[in-house]
């Protein structure tokens, strides 16, 4: 499958509250989606195929040297293809290029799939937030990738 990183746009919105809802049962609203991309301390990319479909999405914060991941999420139909890696993997290089400590996220402790992905992309298990999660109530696993100064 084709498609292209890309800084999300305010255009890409309607597809990125679509996929939202078909991805995560507590969706971040269109209004917080909007104001992510209007941060300047964040880095929201889009995966785009040649119409312009959005495939998936990632948003990155970051305090001082330290990276926390929003969200990830690729369409159910687009999963298994590299989208969610090729995102991670542009994070990583983004980490390394501005000198970050390391970078995190939550996921769901029963998201075996996501669990697996994160591991082979080096982040390792660093806690857990009990109850983190509502539209199920369940902890979040809390991973990490570290990054290594030379």
């Amino acid at each position: 499958m084709d498609y292209r990183l890309l800084p999300a746009l305010p255009a890409h919105l309607d597809q990125l509250e679509a996929m939202e809802r078909a991805c995560f049962s507590d969706p971040w609203s269109r209004q917080l989606l909007a104001d992510l991309l209007a941060l300047e301390n964040a880095r929201t990319i889009a995966a785009v195929d040649g119409d312009g479909t959005v495939l998936g999405y990632a948003s990155l914060q970051t305090v001082l040297d330290e990276g926390y991941i929003n969200n990830l999420a690729v369409l159910p139909a687009c999963r298994r293809l590299g989208i969610a890696s090729a995102l991670l993997e542009d994070f990583r290089r983004f980490g390394e290029a501005k000198g970050l400590a390391f970078l995190t996220l939550e996921v769901r402790a029963s998201n075996a799939p996501a669990i697996a992905l994160y591991t082979k992309h080096g982040y390792t298990q660093a806690g857990r937030r009990k109850n983190y999660y509502s539209h199920p109530k369940e902890d979040a696993i809390l991973m990490t990738l570290e990054f290594t100064k030379a």
